[in-house]
């Protein structure tokens, strides 16, 4: 299948993930500070654009490379999943969803203006934006879901290089695989740090039978706001 693009409507997101990226412990806030990290995190949803992209392809073989570290080789692409965390979270898999998300370049150019500007304002605004893609990133596994759903398969939870041994230079080629830079504006730096900062890629497992996932169940499932199944009567474990 041909790659799929989606603009995110992203009305909101958890506020408590946003205080837990800023490190929030319990510790007093004022009512001023309170107010204000409200009107950052509104600013960040205003100013974002999420958007994301992804494509299910078969999974082709697997083996061990001369090196020792097993892989995961996907049919029709050049994108090879390495690392023993990979293939253990693959284990089994017919087929993978690959993906990617970002925020746009908005959210970068505010973060550059708050760091000039006001840094309480960028710290927040920071922890805005990662949960903000995180968000996105929950959109875009929904779909991805609905897709295996729709093939009979069943999912596991997103998995994104850098996730325990599985390398940070898998983003060249999984972005290239889905035209990212093209159809999202996502660049990769020579240390493989993307543009916009506020970016995600992973992959996601598909199965013949259900497995330990991210979507135990539909109300703590992360992909709630956004499922498409549950409208049509069942759920995706079946």
């Amino acid at each position: 299948m041909s790659a799929t693009v989606s603009n995110y409507e992203i009305d909101s997101v958890d506020r408590s993930e946003v205080l837990r990226y800023l490190g929030y412990a319990g510790q007093t806030i004022t009512p001023e500070l309170d107010s204000r990290i409200d009107d950052v995190i509104a600013r960040c949803i205003q100013i974002g654009r999420t958007r994301g992209i992804w494509r299910v392809f078969d999974v082709s073989g697997s083996g061990v490379r001369d090196d020792g570290m097993p892989f995961v080789s996907l049919e029709g692409t050049p994108l090879t999943l390495v690392g023993h965390s990979i293939c253990e979270h693959l284990d089994g898999a017919v087929a993978v969803g690959v993906m990617a998300v970002t925020t746009g370049m908005g959210v970068d150019r505010e973060l550059r203006r708050l760091s000039l500007t006001d840094h309480v304002e960028q710290v927040v605004f920071d922890s805005a934006g990662t949960t903000l893609v995180e968000r996105t990133a929950d959109a875009c596994e929904a779909d991805i879901v609905a897709e295996a759903s729709r093939r009979g398969l069943f999912c596991t939870w997103r998995f994104s290089p850098g996730y325990g041994d599985m390398p940070l230079d898998t983003q060249p080629v999984l972005l290239a695989t889905l035209d990212a830079q093209r159809m999202l504006g996502i660049t990769l730096s020579s240390s493989l740090l993307m543009t916009p900062t506020k970016s995600v890629t992973a992959v996601v497992g598909m199965f013949g039978d259900p497995r330990r996932s991210s979507h135990p169940n539909c109300s703590d499932c992360i992909c709630h706001d956004f499922c498409t199944i549950r409208a049509t009567g069942r759920t995706c474990r079946g």
